[in-house]
């Protein structure tokens, strides 16, 4: 990976993502609240990370309807549970974050279901959240 002005920035980012990433898909596998299991990883619990996993918590039921007007063909309980996860993430960032590209949402997006999901998630992802991307920004 290149270093130098900026880049830094762009891993302290991905890094979020992929917390925030952690910390959502094991509320959701254990059946919990985003506080309970962040009683257990306080650490990671601050900067992005903390407003990714405030931020889908907090307008989930809008985050969700997106996501199943978008997603053709595929309801939401369907949907591999880290797939689900990582779209949260993209389309509140797409929603909430009008700072950050769409471009930038949409790889680190991808690039979390192709490290954590399975060998399609990642065109599935790119579609699902390109369609959010065109009827949100």
């Amino acid at each position: 990976m290149t270093s130098g002005p900026g880049h830094d920035r762009v891993d302290e980012r991905s890094d979020a993502r992929e917390q925030a990433l952690i910390l959502l898909y094991e509320c959701e596998q254990r059946s919990t609240s985003l506080l309970t299991v962040v009683d257990q990883h306080a650490a990671i619990y601050v900067g992005l990370t903390k407003e990714l996993a405030d931020g889908v918590e907090d307008r989930r039921t809008s985050i969700d309807a997106l996501i199943a007007d978008h997603s053709k063909g595929w309801t939401l309980e369907r949907m591999p549970a880290i797939d689900r996860t990582i779209l949260r993430i993209g389309t509140y960032e797409l929603v909430a974050r009008v700072d950050t590209p769409v471009a930038v949402i949409i790889d680190e997006a991808v690039e979390l279901a192709k490290r954590f999901s399975t060998d399609d998630s990642g065109r599935f992802v790119n579609g699902v959240l390109a369609a959010i991307a065109r009827a949100v920004r």
